[in-house]
């Protein structure tokens, strides 16, 4: 089945992007409009984030969104034939300052968020960075499919680890040097996430980025995306947040980084994997002892 599948999608990558595109547009105007594929999540999460807009600027934020969506599927086939040089053409990114902590032997954890795209961030990263680089991933249920991801993803030599294996895995990366790219704006279980206001609604963010940070006393970058001008042309941005983790309170980081996460939203708020159930764990009063946020917890 993998091999059938393969053979499909990289004929698929060998299509002109502006052949992808034309698709792209097709098939996100049929998500949204004729489908409404989880359209009701999307308003509802805009709704929560942009209360100030209107509801036709919501609209727009949610059509293109779903063809960034669709692009960002695409293109990641596309990495399966793509060349080294249009690569390079089409993402930038300035990795001296990562590289020059790297130098200095300490480990890095980068801490992204679902940006678009986020397989060309992978892909760039491990490309441009000196250190080894550890890419966590979930797995996909379909084997063959899941096969398929793992080759675009370790494609400049990823060291892939999925999320079950990740605790016994990692220790032995974790002896040397590394670099270690975390989404980390994921939903945790409600008792262990740590609790703090996402655009003004608790939300709950996974704990391992911070409490990695700071156990193993790992360099700290942020990491932003922005789409270019022109469709398929994507620039990220590295902030060096701390070079050395292990003195920032519990919790530092993860506010630190929702801060940053609602800024890079509000620049491009359409660049955001809205499909994404954010807020869709209620915030109840036995989670206040995992409420890191500096504005007090709601009342309930």
């Amino acid at each position: 089945m993998y091999y059938i599948l393969y053979s499909f999608f990289y004929l698929f990558s060998l299509l002109p992007f502006r052949v992808i595109y034309i698709l792209s547009d097709v098939i996100a105007f049929l998500l949204f409009r004729v489908f409404m594929y989880r359209k009701k999540i999307v308003l509802q999460n805009l709704k929560i984030a942009f209360p100030e807009k209107t509801d036709a600027a919501r609209v727009k934020i949610a059509a293109q969104f779903y063809r960034n969506l669709i692009d960002t599927f695409l293109e990641s086939v596309k990495l399966l034939s793509l060349s080294t040089k249009e690569i390079e053409k089409r993402v930038r990114m300035d990795a001296t300052v990562c590289n020059e902590i790297a130098a200095k032997g300490l480990s890095i954890q980068f801490h992204s968020g679902h940006q678009f795209n986020w397989e060309y961030g992978n892909m760039i990263y491990s490309k441009n960075i000196v250190a080894p680089f550890v890419g966590i991933y979930m797995p996909i249920a379909n084997k063959a499919v899941n096969k398929l991801f793992l080759k675009i993803r370790s494609r400049f030599n990823t060291v892939l680890i999925s999320v079950p294996e990740f605790k016994s895995a990692f220790k032995e990366f974790s002896k040397e040097r590394y670099t270690l790219g975390l989404l980390a704006d994921q939903n945790a279980k409600s008792t262990k996430a740590y609790w703090l206001n996402f655009f003004g609604k608790p939300a709950p963010f996974v704990p391992g980025p911070d409490k990695g940070a700071r156990v193993n006393g790992t360099a700290v970058i942020f990491v932003k995306s922005y789409k270019g001008a022109k469709r398929g042309y994507y620039h990220y941005k590295a902030d060096v947040i701390t070079e050395d983790a292990s003195n920032m309170p519990e919790g530092e980081l993860t506010r630190l980084f929702r801060e940053y996460m609602e800024d890079a939203i509000t620049e491009q708020p359409d660049n955001y994997l809205w499909s994404h159930k954010r807020w869709r764990k209620r915030y109840v009063k036995e989670f206040e002892r995992r409420w890191v946020d500096t504005a007090p917890p709601p009342e309930v």
